[in-house]
């Protein structure tokens, strides 16, 4: 009998354990699970964390390209605007002077022709204007540039195919600055070219330096001699 208790005691106590061996491998592959699972939403976190970060990085750069190609359409722009300014095919304004010519009736007879400004005064003029630093200059509100032709056709004076014909006649000077405005007014003052203009009988004023005087664009086509395409030569 005794015997026979052992033996049972042993068995239960077999199966006792190998159920808490069984129980305790269930655990370990549960555990072993949650840790996989953890990890596999680690990387899945970490996964989309990279594509985020690959977007913000695709947008940046696709912004960068944007504005770069903006920026130099403006650069572009900006440069061709001012070429334009300092060719005179656009309105500028700025502090300056006026000169205006009026005929001396006082010493013009009675059946004398009709008073004559001089192509060759009013070129000395315009050079003497640049020499002093005048940065704009307009003759009847005809902007002068580098191509304009002052000259006599049929007896009569022309700005670029312009008559002058109406009087007061205006010319406008603009100047960078306050300091060569003065500089132009002064020089005006003991200029000889009111005295050639007084010679046919044309009296010049001088107005007082100006704040603001607005000249505007060259209003003629602009045409463009002795040039053609370079071909870019291959390396």
């Amino acid at each position: 009998m005794f015997f026979l208790i052992t033996i049972l005691a042993g068995f239960m106590l077999a199966i006792q354990f190998n159920t808490t061996h069984q129980e305790n491998n269930l655990a370990d592959d549960t555990s072993d699970l949650w840790e996989l699972r953890q990890q596999y939403l680690s990387e899945k976190e970490l996964e989309t964390y990279f594509h985020q970060q690959i977007r913000q990085s695709e947008d940046k750069i696709a912004q960068y390209e944007t504005e770069r190609h903006n920026r130099n359409g403006q650069v572009l722009q900006d440069t061709l605007n001012e070429l334009k300014k300092e060719a005179g095919l656009k309105e500028i304004s700025g502090p300056g002077i006026i000169l205006s010519i009026t005929p001396a009736y006082e010493y013009i007879t009675p059946g004398q022709s009709k008073v004559y400004i001089s192509p060759d005064v009013l070129r000395k003029l315009i050079n003497e204007l640049n020499m002093y630093g005048a940065k704009a200059i307009s003759i009847a509100d005809q902007r002068i540039i580098s191509t304009t032709t002052i000259r006599n056709i049929q007896g009569e004076t022309k700005v670029d195919g312009y008559p002058l014909r109406k009087f007061p006649l205006e010319i406008k000077i603009i100047a960078n600055d306050h300091e060569t405005v003065k500089k132009l007014y002064n020089q005006m003052q003991i200029s000889t070219v009111p005295d050639d203009f007084f010679i046919d009988n044309l009296k010049v004023s001088i107005s007082e330096p100006q704040e603001e005087i607005i000249i505007p664009a060259y209003s003629s086509s602009v045409s463009v001699n002795h040039m053609q395409t370079v071909k870019e030569e291959r390396k």
